[in-house]
């Protein structure tokens, strides 16, 4: 991963930016693209239940005969926690114990194997206020391809945290096909969505990534959701709603495909595999124009 820093005085007469208007962030390494895995970013406002979004589909995928590997980018280190039963070394700190000579590494060091063979990774991140987490993705991609970790996985899913703000929390974007965003029918994600498509929409000016869907969390209802679609260009690919055996699933270290079979749990299950299915399938790529933010407040009712 390079970094590459331009004189404002170059930026402000550019005809094309290299990502967003005037924005000077984490350029990926063209060395460094995943392959010819699919591969999903799934983004969404912190707290929505990425993590637990991101783990159910894995093993979704890993269902239909997939290979998967999730890649967890948040210094909290949780992604795969309800794959693995535990809380693994990051990337960062694996790497902090051979003082950065990632030769010394072997992917066992680092590659953790979860529930029905989805393979774990966890990026972690710079402490608070030192650095950047787009440094952070790139150097885990890298060390995935020097031990030729990539090369036989079918499905790579990143899961990134909370509302993108910088360049580095849209690093992952630079090796996505299709970004997902994790949703619930209320205001709060909703405009953290809108964020999240904007910051889509530079990224793909000048990589693949594309947006791929709306997936409903913890919502019983999608009047909202249904309403800013409508108004940027979305669709819900998928809805799972407030169900309190999600959250017993967390706190039993478990995912949703490992619970006891009820009626409730067998619908989410299935909705999961549907969702999987679709996107192993492939998606036609959205076209969506973020919002304003006051034009948020007036789509949602607000005064």
């Amino acid at each position: 991963m390079t970094t590459t820093t331009v004189p404002m005085s170059v930026l402000k007469n550019r005809t094309t930016r290299p990502d967003g208007e005037g924005s000077v962030q984490v350029q990926l390494d063209p060395a460094l693209k995943i392959g010819n895995a699919k591969v999903f970013a799934v983004y969404g406002k912190g707290g929505i239940g990425k993590s637990t979004t991101s783990s159910n589909l894995s093993v979704a995928f890993s269902k239909l005969g997939k290979r998967v590997l999730q890649i967890g980018c948040d210094p909290k280190h949780d992604s795969t926690f309800t794959l693995t039963k535990r809380l693994v070394p990051t990337v960062i700190d694996i790497l902090e114990t051979v003082d950065f000579h990632p030769e010394e590494l072997r992917p066992e060091d680092f590659v953790y194997t979860g529930y029905n063979g989805v393979m774990c990774v966890e990026a972690g991140g710079p402490p608070a206020g030192t650095g950047c987490g787009g440094y952070v993705v790139g150097q885990t991609v890298k060390l995935l391809k020097e031990h030729h970790l990539l090369e036989d996985t079918d499905v790579v899913i990143f899961d990134v945290l909370g509302d993108v703000v910088c360049g580095g929390f849209a690093a992952p974007l630079q090796h996505a096909d299709r970004a997902l965003i994790v949703a619930a029918n209320d205001f709060d994600s909703i405009f953290a969505m809108n964020r999240i498509v904007a910051a889509i929409q530079a990224k793909s000016k000048n990589y693949n990534v594309r947006l791929g869907g709306v997936i409903a969390n913890r919502s019983n209802a999608t009047d909202q959701i249904d309403k800013f679609n409508a108004a940027v260009g979305l669709t819900t690919m998928a809805r799972f709603p407030d169900l309190d055996a999600i959250r017993r699933s967390r706190l039993k270290k478990a995912t949703l495909f490992e619970m006891e079979a009820t009626p409730e749990i067998e619908a989410v299950q299935a909705e999961y595999l549907r969702l999987a299915a679709k996107l192993w399938a492939g998606t036609d790529p959205l076209v969506s124009s973020p919002l304003k933010d006051r034009e948020i407040f007036d789509l949602l009712g607000f005064d």
